[in-house]
């Protein structure tokens, strides 16, 4: 006997969105990006820095759009898939060490394991500081569209970056540079992170929310996390359609 097909309740909707993957790609390409290199230390003027911070800031915004438009649920599945591909680069990299190396490659292949070898600690802080900083920032986002009733798009991007980037920043320096640094160069590290992080934010923020318009009127999607259950240990995606208000906006 053939079984009937679930009905889904009307009033529940399943979002098929165009550029959701696109968004929620780039997003695990840049953070795997930064991690790869965070091991190293750059000079930028009078500022010191790794170099994975010119490009880590981009995951703050990618992270914004998606709460913004598509809700925090998709925010929260994009978060797990980089949190899971920081997991496999991590785990490849101690395979591949570990692996004998032919003779004639023997002090090539020292160095590369050298590189992974702090990378992994580079990668560790990274996902500790990722796990705290990345569902705050979705979080503020999602709270706030719904306190300010969608307006002050501009002050939803700054703020939670601002807050979910301090304690990214401070996190992760503890971790990846504790004993390598001094503590005085810890904090000052950590808030020069920081500033970058903010000011990326800030400095992008003029296309962002000019792109945000874009895709909401491409999408057709201004979603509002009323009733959404704010705990990172899920994936479920599913919303009620008078959580999305586009037509309000239209």
């Amino acid at each position: 006997m053939l079984k009937t097909a679930e009905v889904i309740p009307e009033q529940l909707i399943k979002q098929t969105p165009q550029i959701l993957w696109f968004l929620q790609t780039s997003y695990v390409a840049i953070i795997l990006l930064a991690n790869w290199f965070d091991i190293r230390l750059i000079r930028i003027g009078p500022i010191d820095t790794d170099a994975g911070v010119l490009i880590f800031p981009l995951t703050f915004i990618l992270s914004d759009l998606i709460t913004e438009v598509y809700g925090y649920k998709f925010a929260r599945r994009a978060i797990w898939a980089g949190f899971l591909f920081n997991f496999i680069f991590m785990l490849f990299g101690q395979i591949v060490v570990h692996l004998p190396s032919p003779n004639f490659a023997l002090i090539s292949n020292a160095k590369f394991d050298e590189l992974i070898g702090f990378n992994i600690r580079i990668v560790i802080a990274s996902m500790v500081a990722y796990l705290m900083g990345e569902p705050l920032n979705s979080f503020i986002m999602a709270k706030m569209k719904i306190l300010t009733q969608g307006k002050k798009v501009y002050l939803r991007f700054v703020l939670s970056t601002l807050v979910a980037s301090f304690f990214d920043s401070m996190i992760f320096v503890a971790i990846a540079f504790y004993s390598i640094m001094s503590l005085f160069n810890l904090i000052k590290f950590s808030l020069t992170l920081w500033l970058i992080k903010v000011a990326v934010e800030i400095l992008g923020l003029p296309f962002s929310l000019i792109f945000t318009q874009k895709l909401k009127r491409l999408e057709r999607l201004d979603m509002y996390d009323v009733g959404t259950k704010f705990t990172i240990f899920s994936l479920e995606s599913t919303y009620e359609k008078n959580n999305n208000r586009y037509k309000q906006i239209d």
